[in-house]
């Protein structure tokens, strides 16, 4: 499965695709970078390279599921907005190719990661290096941010698929049990 995840961002936009091998544990990194446009160029103009980079590069990669960066928390309005902005184009277009498409606040991703959601850039950029097998990761922070993202959907999947079939367990066994309870006490009548 691949799995591309997206750190957004008006100016930087960062990007890392990550799959497990067949058969492993094991995840490997298989593209990564940043999407970048002029701060000086009109925001119109800004998102619309910013949309036309992401659709060429999920076009491209074919990402079965594109994990998104949640805005959780801005100090600055004006960043969380630019933030918000790129964050709804890489939705947009992640949805328009039809992949699956998940979000996790940057806490979320550095207890998954690291096990503390206050953990700082540097701790997260040796995590994704360590479990990538790479010496380190190159790039500005929002390629390490990205190739987080996907590093923890990765590892969080086959526990949500754990706990989804045990939901629909117990949703069943509850009905089931519902069913006979009222089979009992329509016979009893």
């Amino acid at each position: 499965m691949f799995v591309l995840g997206i750190d957004p961002g008006l100016s930087r936009c960062g990007y890392g695709l990550v799959a497990r091998a067949e058969g492993s544990s094991a995840l490997r990194a298989h593209a990564a970078g940043v999407v970048e446009t002029d701060p000086a160029a009109p925001l119109a103009e800004r998102l619309l390279i910013l949309h036309t980079e992401l659709r060429a590069l999920v076009q491209e990669l074919r990402p079965a599921a594109v994990v998104v960066e949640r805005v959780f928390f801005q100090v600055n309005a004006k960043t969380a907005m630019s933030v918000g902005q790129a964050s709804g184009l890489a939705l947009l277009v992640a949805a328009e190719a039809g992949c699956a498409v998940v979000q996790y606040t940057a806490n979320e991703v550095k207890l998954c990661l690291v096990g503390y959601g206050a953990a700082t850039k540097d701790q997260v950029q040796r995590m994704v290096a360590q479990v990538l097998g790479l010496p380190a990761v190159d790039g500005p922070p929002d390629v390490a941010d990205a190739l987080a993202l996907a590093v923890c959907h990765l590892t969080t999947v086959p526990l949500r698929r754990a706990m989804d079939a045990a939901l629909v367990k117990e949703d069943g066994a509850a009905a089931l049990s519902g069913a006979v309870s009222n089979v009992s006490k329509e016979g009893t009548r």
